[in-house]
């Protein structure tokens, strides 16, 4: 086989591969002894049909597929043995003549191939970067006290209604003078939340209520013309709200009170376990220690959000073949048109040039991760999703057990691989370039973070 590459503007290859019958003849052959072995053919013992009649029924195809494999390993091969920076798949060139497979080799095939443009990024000692530290100050451990507080809180009974309470009771429907409509709609024991009420009129209509005191209110006026929420409240169908336009008498049959678990013990031993914790200042210590971890994962993250931005203004806008990435952007999205394609090309390149920065710092900083690593960062996963349900005792067996689980799902192993490598390069260039460390409260870190309207 003969293999030539062009390349004169540096990111638009050319392959040509001139297939010989020798390339391919062999496989060819063995193919179709082992097609004669399996072929079961009329008036013929099995293994036994003439060769010549096999060819004729599978030598075609065969012979198709001999050659793709042909082509496909020698393409690889080749962009393997050259370091050629390939971006996607090798295309079938434009002016790809077409090739008659019934006539004998040679064949010639060519390809379009995607180069990645040449540039060189480095990072160290006389690079600068903003690195951000999140302040734990007692406000902040106060705010995650208040939160695992509310978490581990409960209902009680109540006799006086209050804001935020949620209060129980019959509702029926009222006629124009007043009385209970014939007819209508009753619900007994129905759930009302006074405070998510969005008229201020009708809202009004419930403070200082007593258990057994009957309201009067307007629940289209009372959740401004919001049939869901209307339709929720009085059992019926979205479609029929608008035959319910009138008062509705609400007695009140249960109030209940939301209250906050103390801080004492019982909170101590709820959020981390039996025991772990004897006191209030070593459970804000513990928080304040927790709130660190968290927070300096937050910092690394917008570190790298910087890096990126740094890389990025360092490198400049790089020169990309842009109408043969479009033809393998939209080979990649056989679904979808032009228009996509042209919609959302420039915020790929903006993806792909990160993506080939990124390439260039793991290299330099011979950043490798494992199945360990990537097992960590499923595990760090779990760890925020439990987390985020107020779960931060959450027993090792279970960590492994979910992380195990994420990891069965192919479609979330490539987001883990990246969070790993991102953790491993995050650490690496902390300790490469100079930080320009910054403290800063998490409230306004958050603005910061906020996207640009």
């Amino acid at each position: 086989m003969k293999i030539s590459f062009e390349n004169p503007d540096k990111i638009n290859g050319k392959l040509t591969l001139v297939v010989e019958d020798a390339d391919f003849k062999d496989d060819v052959e063995k193919t179709l002894k082992q097609y004669r072995k399996r072929a079961n053919v009329p008036g013929f013992r099995p293994g036994n049909a003439p060769m010549a009649m096999i060819k004729r029924q599978f030598g075609a195809s065969v012979k198709m597929d001999a050659i793709n494999k042909v082509v496909g390993d020698n393409i690889s091969k080749y962009i393997k043995d050259n370091n050629i920076d390939m971006l996607g798949e090798p295309l079938p060139a434009e002016d790809q003549k077409p090739q008659d497979l019934d006539k004998p080799a040679p064949y010639t095939f060519v390809f379009d191939i995607a180069v990645a443009p040449e540039f060189k990024i480095e990072l160290n000692g006389k690079n600068k970067i903003d690195y951000y530290n999140i302040t734990v100050d007692d406000a902040l451990i106060d705010k995650q006290v208040d939160m695992l507080a509310s978490r581990a809180g409960k209902y009680v009974e109540a006799k006086e209604y209050q804001e935020n309470d949620m209060l129980k009771g019959d509702l029926r429907e009222l006629d124009e003078n007043g009385n209970t409509k014939e007819g209508g709609i009753t619900v007994e024991g129905a759930s009302l939340m006074p405070s998510y009420i969005k008229d201020d009129e009708q809202k009004k209509l419930f403070d200082g209520a007593k258990l057994g005191d009957i309201i009067t209110f307007n629940p289209r006026k009372a959740y401004a013309d919001n049939d869901t929420e209307v339709s929720s409240l009085l059992k019926i169908e979205r479609d029929k709200v608008n035959e319910h336009t009138g008062n509705f008498s609400y007695q009140i049959t249960g109030i209940n009170h939301f209250e906050k678990a103390e801080v004492n013990q019982d909170l101590f031993d709820n959020v981390f376990g039996k025991d772990e914790v004897k006191d209030e200042k070593a459970f804000r210590n513990r928080i304040a220690d927790e709130l660190k971890k968290q927070l300096a994962t937050d910092s690394d993250f917008k570190f790298l959000q910087d890096v990126r931005e740094y890389c990025e203004k360092k490198v400049g806008k790089l020169t990309f073949p842009d109408a043969l990435l479009k033809r393998i952007m939209l080979a990649n999205n056989k679904d979808k048109n032009q228009e996509f394609v042209d919609k959302n090309y420039e915020p790929s390149i903006k993806e792909l040039t990160w993506h080939l920065i990124k390439n260039q710092l793991t290299e330099a900083h011979n950043i490798k991760v494992d199945d360990n690593d990537v097992k960590e960062a499923a595990k760090e996963t779990a760890r925020i999703q439990f987390a985020q349900y107020g779960m931060n005792n959450v027993p090792v067996e279970y960590i492994e057990n979910y992380a195990n689980e994420l990891l069965k799902k192919q479609e979330n192993l490539q987001a883990f691989v990246d969070r790993a490598v991102d953790v491993k390069l995050t650490a690496a260039l902390k300790e490469a370039v100079k930080l320009n460390e910054k403290e800063i409260s998490l409230d306004d870190f958050n603005k910061m973070m906020e996207p640009a309207k």
